[in-house]
């Protein structure tokens, strides 16, 4: 059993704690393409070791040989929670290592990536582009107009030229199936940055700051507040591999998906609840979470939104009703006066910065799990 030291963000006033998870590598995972061999396991109380040639071991989290089994990151629950747990650490280990200011770990040069927008996006862009070549790679920004996948041109299509070219292609779009048909036509992994269904990224990233504030993710009450949307069925899908207690307290009408509700359920290690009343909901809350009312490609709705959402607003009096000890997240954008008060993501119990950080650290970790690296 390798022992997992998290600390806490040096604004935090919280007592660190620690948790124990097992080796790395995970079991047979869902549609298995590859095969791996079981990783060293690694105290992220050491530093990564790293090399610049790249004729050197591999940092000794990852053995040389080791492969990964699931080729494409497309939704949390693909994987067994062994996996998700080890590129979380593996994302605190390479975390620390870039702040560091340590450049020699390199392993994606030579490699490439193709940035699919269908979505235009700040944070994801500049994540993923960033991260991608603080490790040694290249990534290139394919934007709304430069393929218009689907239109243009098929996506199955799309999906084979680019993995001709690239070693990875990250992907933000609206239709979820376009993200299962660039996975299924790609020889190349895929990773999804974003669906109208789902954004396993933004979560990964969520529960990195979690682990880095709180000191372990597992049990940890989430009280989601506002439209039961793409982050909630990937916090039921989370909810659905890590035993955590999770709460989307939403209007009528505006509930999450019921069979992802279902498919949480029935994972029997969670508990889940979806509630309309957002007072009860955040007692006890270790975090409030919040998003944008109306999303992208709904702001026709905003007006009619926020009608509907009164009384769904993250304010002080709501925070004050969560305790003392609840912290607040978004995954930006956030609207202000809306959805949340400017006093409450300037709190200083707000962690919403750390955590867009953290969208870099986690995908860098997804991007060396499914490449192998």
């Amino acid at each position: 059993m390798a022992s997992i030291f998290f600390q806490p963000a040096a604004s935090s006033t919280k007592p660190s704690l620690s948790f124990s998870s097992s080796s790395i590598s995970g079991s047979s995972l869902h549609h298995s393409s590859r095969h791996v061999a079981a990783s060293t396991p690694l105290s992220v109380r050491h530093p990564v070791s790293c090399q610049i040639s790249s004729s050197t071991s591999a940092p000794p989290s990852v053995t040389a040989e080791a492969k990964c089994q699931q080729k494409d990151f497309l939704h949390i629950n693909d994987f067994d929670k062994e996996t998700i747990m080890g590129i979380l650490k593996r994302a605190a280990e390479v975390k620390s290592l870039i702040k560091s200011g340590d450049r020699s770990f390199q392993p994606f040069k030579g490699k490439t990536m193709s940035m699919i927008f269908a979505k235009p996006s700040m944070r994801t862009r500049v994540s993923f582009e960033t991260g991608f070549s603080l490790l040694g790679g290249h990534a290139l920004y394919l934007g709304p107009n430069d393929i218009q996948m689907g239109k243009r041109e098929e996506t199955r299509d799309v999906a084979r030229v680019l993995s001709r070219y690239n070693d990875i292609i990250m992907a933000r779009v609206f239709a979820h199936q376009d993200i299962l048909d660039l996975a299924k036509y790609s020889n190349v992994p895929v990773v999804n940055g974003l669906t109208d269904y789902n954004h396993p990224c933004q979560i990964m990233a969520d529960a990195l700051t979690i682990i880095e504030h709180i000191g372990q993710i597992e049990g940890t009450k989430v009280v989601y507040v506002g439209d039961g949307n793409n982050i909630v069925h990937s916090w039921l899908l989370l909810a659905a591999v890590i035993p955590v207690h999770f709460v989307c307290a939403c209007p009528k009408g505006f509930e999450p998906d019921e069979k992802t509700v279902e498919k949480a359920r029935q994972a029997g290690i969670s508990k889940i609840e979806i509630t309309n009343d957002p007072k009860e909901a955040v007692r006890g809350a270790d975090v409030v979470y919040s998003d944008v009312w109306a999303s992208m490609g709904q702001k026709e709705e905003a007006a009619y939104r926020r009608q509907v959402f009164q009384g769904f607003q993250i304010d002080e009096a709501l925070m004050k009703l969560a305790g003392p000890q609840a912290y607040f997240m978004h995954c930006l954008p956030a609207e202000r006066g809306t959805e949340v008060t400017d006093g409450v993501i300037e709190a200083p119990n707000s962690i919403v910065f750390p955590q867009a950080e953290n969208r870099m650290h986690a995908q860098n970790a997804i991007m060396l799990h499914v490449l192998g690296c």
